[in-house]
């Protein structure tokens, strides 16, 4: 069984170097944006929601807009981030 730690580097040596910032970025981006849903529904008691969830995930998008050019490579365009 791989750990998560042979997973990471699997992932970093089989995805080229052009993408290598947006996994790092993604691999950051989502458990946090899970966390804080996460967080929301334990402290302020808001409604689990995958499409929530989602939504916020998606808004990950305004990190490429703010200058995270490499979340642009990975991004689908019709989140309109490109």
């Amino acid at each position: 069984e791989a750990t998560l730690m042979d997973w990471w580097q699997h992932a970093k040596e089989a995805t080229p170097q052009a993408q290598c910032k947006a996994l790092q970025s993604v691999a950051l981006l989502v458990p946090w944006l899970i966390w804080k849903h996460r967080n929301s529904c334990v402290f302020d008691n808001a409604t689990p929601s995958l499409g929530t969830l989602i939504d916020r995930i998606k808004e990950g998008g305004s990190w490429a807009k703010a200058g995270a050019t490499g979340l642009r490579v990975v991004l689908p365009p019709s989140w309109d981030v490109h």
